[in-house]
């Protein structure tokens, strides 16, 4: 079980000082964002192989990706064919955004035909395409996940669960449940935690809440029992570490050391 560091905190920078940062931070391997204005943009996916080599000269590797793509293209072709050349073997896809002015169904079968086309990439390229957990999708929970991989060959078609996205911010599905229906395609996750606290009293009466991003140690998403769970059940895959702090970016990366050293601790613990 690797723990990668979410190359998104680090927007903006060449890929030579990401590579310095991300193996600085102690991190095992990166997943590489590739996204407009980031480390690596979708208009120069031949990017992908120079950051390949650049995070293995520190010692890196980056056995993950993160694209926006939802539509299995000819430009998403190019992009999934870098990630090949680059030892890439598995992309994490975008979002599948829910409309709540159309019907859910019509979505849902909309996004299983794209997810076909991408099963065929997916085996075309001989990688794995994965689905995060995410609020405001149509795989916001375990539940609605399976909508869209039921059926399919986890060889291909994995699943990315996000407990902080999933059982905090956008419902409170029990983690449990979420990695049981998952369990056949469950692939990587997500690791970061959050929290709520209450604002201030509308014209009507009803309080406000807001949710934000706290420490590992400090949100409301159970690390201390998801990571036994995970040791366990001899879960070998990607632990993605994301930084989503509101804070400048050097703040941040104080923030990922100590979530990073807080994340070791509880898989030592658990190991003994």
């Amino acid at each position: 079980m690797d723990i990668a560091y979410f190359t998104k905190t680090l927007e903006g920078l060449p890929l030579e000082k990401a590579a310095e940062i991300t193996a600085d931070l102690g991190f095992d391997c990166a997943d590489l964002l590739v996204r407009d204005g980031h480390t690596v943009s979708p208009d120069r996916p031949e990017e992908i192989i120079k950051a390949a080599k650049l995070f293995a000269a520190t010692g890196l590797r980056i056995p993950m990706a993160t694209i926006d793509s939802t539509r299995p293209d000819d430009a998403t072709s190019r992009l999934l064919g870098f990630c090949g050349e680059a030892g890439i073997g598995q992309v994490r896809l975008g979002f599948w955004r829910y409309d709540p002015l159309r019907r859910w169904k019509v979505q849902v079968d909309e996004a299983r035909r794209g997810l076909d086309g991408f099963e065929r990439l997916a085996e075309c390229f001989g990688m794995k395409l994965t689905i995060q957990l995410h609020g405001g999708t149509l795989h916001s929970s375990g539940a609605l996940a399976m909508q869209l991989l039921a059926g399919r060959d986890p060889v291909g078609i994995g699943a990315y669960p996000d407990p902080a996205n999933q059982i905090i911010r956008e419902g409170s599905e029990d983690w449990r449940l979420t990695l049981d229906l998952l369990d056949p395609w469950f692939c990587c996750m997500g690791v970061k935690n959050c929290g709520w606290f209450p604002g201030a009293y509308g014209a009507l009466g009803q309080r406000a809440w807001h949710s934000d991003w706290y420490g590992l140690d400090d949100g409301m998403v159970p690390w201390n029992d998801i990571i036994p769970h995970l040791i366990a059940t001899g879960f070998a895959g990607v632990l993605s570490m994301h930084s989503q702090y509101r804070v400048p970016r050097e703040q941040a990366l104080d923030k990922a050391r100590a979530d990073l050293a807080h994340l070791r601790r509880l898989v030592a613990a658990a190991k003994e």
